[in-house]
């Protein structure tokens, strides 16, 4: 037990309580349900993609590298988040230790800028491979995608480094108990008895920038790629580019437009529900981590014909 200079008395805490939508008891059960679904799928998909590209040597290129780190990390986040939210809905064990929960926290915020960034590097891929083919192979190597991995990494991990270890600084006063499922920063925070300005704006300022840096060199990428496109003469070239880029860039926009309707709704949190967010932010963690093998993966022909062949020779 400690004391501060404006008099509060700040009791140490050794664990939290996740209060997972109490609002909404009705929809935990159909909602437990569909995340259970989702994280079979998106194991089950991200899996398959990786087991295929590591057997499969006709894929063991560059493209397919990235495509493999993206399926790491689509693991990692649903593994750091959903189990725990199943585990609050069947068995009532709302309780994570104070070290779990900035781990979580970290995780989160680690991973989720590392996927826009590989988003990112890809979208790059996609440009080159379109708009400077010939070059393609002397630009897109496996060294360029083992610095691509570096810088990610490192990027992602030095600036979000920060919101943990500021919120896990903060003084709790007695007050465990987080309203949701999920440790992320902002929820956690507003349980301290400290000024959280500093996290608040941090917070902002890395998601933004790390965020919106990514989603503004990702527009320019397919902006430049599209112009390609509507120049290529050869039959049917415009249709299959359009529908390879096309499925990528509108799950980069329904993945930015997930966090932006989740942070509108943070704003405005007085006219709505506040399950409401909670609910987006835990979806967020595992709608992409399904859908992204599928749009990234299966429907690239090379991955379907890589399976097909795995199939016939047994492994399967």
């Amino acid at each position: 037990m400690t004391a501060h200079q404006n008099g509060t008395i700040s009791l140490e805490i050794s664990d939290f309580l996740l209060n997972c939508l109490v609002r909404s008891p009705s929809w935990k059960l159909w909602l437990s349900l569909f995340l259970s679904l989702l994280l079979l799928l998106a194991m089950g998909a991200n899996g398959i993609l990786l087991i295929t590209i590591r057997l499969e040597a006709s894929l063991h290129e560059p493209l397919y590298h990235l495509l493999s780190f993206l399926s790491l990390l689509d693991i990692v986040i649903c593994l750091t988040v959903i189990p725990k939210v199943l585990a609050i809905f069947w068995f009532d064990l709302k309780s994570i230790s104070f070290c779990g929960c900035f781990l979580q926290m970290y995780i989160m915020n680690y991973f989720f800028g590392m996927e826009s960034c590989t988003f990112m590097v890809m979208a790059y891929d996609r440009y080159v491979a379109i708009c400077h083919p010939l070059r393609y192979p002397s630009i897109i190597t496996d060294q360029f995608v083992a610095k691509a991995v570096v810088f990610i990494l490192a990027r992602n991990g030095i600036l979000t480094m920060p919101i943990p270890i500021l919120s896990s600084r903060l003084h709790y006063c007695g007050r465990n108990v987080i309203d949701n499922c999920i440790c992320a920063n902002m929820s956690v925070s507003r349980l301290s008895c400290d000024d959280v300005t500093i996290n608040r704006l941090y917070q902002f300022a890395v998601g933004w920038t790390l965020l919106g840096s990514d989603l503004i060199l990702i527009f320019v990428s397919y902006t430049f790629i599209l112009r390609a496109v509507l120049r290529l003469k050869a039959e049917g070239a415009v249709a299959k580019a359009l529908s390879t880029c096309g499925s990528h860039f509108i799950l980069i926009l329904f993945f930015s437009t997930i966090l932006l309707v989740f942070v509108l709704t943070l704003m405005v949190k007085k006219k709505v529900s506040s399950d409401v967010p909670v609910l987006l932010n835990v979806l967020h963690h595992v709608i992409f981590s399904a859908l992204n093998p599928i749009v990234y993966g299966v429907r690239t022909q090379e991955i379907k014909q890589g399976i097909q062949r795995l199939l016939k020779k047994g492994w399967w």
